[in-house]
């Protein structure tokens, strides 16, 4: 966890940034520019200020997991940690600086971040892309304090191409976070984020279609939720289509589009990971109606129904398993 501070409303953040140790006292703040790490640090860079930084390593899992959460802004990490724990948070405050980091912390590392110096060289890296991703420039940390506990435990995870371990934080991410977005868009179903698509590179949406156009609009309403805007493609279907089931959806998607009438290209930000943008941190993406398209959406043939065993068939079949010759067991 990688805590920092805005220097003037002294709103708090912490983020699950990667952190490349160059020597003993320094290291390099892999903060992308759409994280708040970086906001933090242009901000500190306008008012001519050093900014403080802290690194936390372990202690409770729901407060680690809670840096890598895609929050809304002004909600807190260790609010939504004391909510997922059912108790608060304790914190405590750094010795070097005036951060105040979690008390149940394995590991903790005190130092700045100084917007005069040139940026360092950070990476390469391999990432939970699956794929190297390219050295870039990033501020350094200066270490001003080290401490941690007797026998300290060092966390860590494994990432490479996926699914690997982080895939489970994605997957809790798109559970916890789905009644948030029903919240601000209710005719969303449920979604998913194959672990394929590294969490935002492929997303499916099943929605409650009640008039024509309304799968490009909650396209285009999904776009605008937080870190979902680097989403590269948004594929929206039908309620009745099981997107946590990436074959099924898959299945409906290319049976159900013409890809001239269905597919929508825009221009917007891009992951800083992603190798294959046309510009660093900008490119395109997708919106894809996989639903059933109406009269009114311009659609005038006969749209067919699914092959659907019925119950009747169904227990019928049951009830002749051993006549054909199948053990049940």
């Amino acid at each position: 966890m990688v805590h920092t501070q805005d220097l003037e409303t002294g709103e708090r953040n912490a983020g699950m940034y990667r952190v490349q140790r160059f020597d003993k006292k320094t290291a390099g703040l892999h903060w992308q520019r759409h994280k708040t790490g970086a906001a933090h640090f242009e901000k500190a860079k306008k008012l001519g200020q050093k900014l403080p930084v802290a690194v936390t390593l372990g202690g409770d899992p729901a407060t680690i997991y809670s840096a890598s959460a895609p929050l809304p802004p002004g909600i807190s990490e260790f609010v939504f940690a004391g909510f997922l724990r059912k108790e608060p948070v304790k914190l405590v405050k750094c010795l070097t600086n005036d951060l105040e980091v979690p008390a149940e912390a394995e590991i903790v590392i005190e130092g700045y971040a100084d917007p005069e110096e040139p940026l360092t060289l950070e990476g390469p890296f391999g990432d939970h892309t699956g794929f190297y991703s390219l050295a870039d420039y990033y501020p350094a940390m200066h270490v001003t304090a080290v401490t941690m506990r007797r026998n300290a435990i060092y966390p860590s995870t494994i990432v490479g191409r996926p699914p690997m371990e982080d895939a489970w934080l994605g997957y809790a991410t798109e559970r916890i976070f789905l009644p948030l977005t029903r919240l601000m868009l209710p005719e969303v179903v449920n979604y998913h984020m194959p672990p394929e698509g590294i969490f935002h590179n492929l997303v499916f949406v099943s929605i409650d279609k009640q008039y024509p156009g309304h799968a490009m609009k909650v396209g285009a309403g999904m776009l605008g939720l937080g870190l979902m805007s680097l989403a590269k493609m948004i594929v929206i279907l039908d309620s009745d289509v099981n997107v946590e089931d990436t074959s099924e959806a898959w299945w409906v998607t290319l049976n159900n589009i013409d890809p001239e009438r269905d597919i929508r290209m825009l221009p917007g930000p891009i992951d800083v990971l992603d190798h294959s943008s046309r510009a660093f941190s900008y490119g395109s993406k997708m919106i894809v109606d996989a639903t059933k398209k109406w009269p009114e959406e311009g659609f005038t043939r006969e749209w067919p129904e699914k092959i659907v065993m019925s119950d009747d068939i169904k227990k019928l079949v049951d009830e002749k398993w051993e006549r054909y010759g199948i053990p049940l067991d």
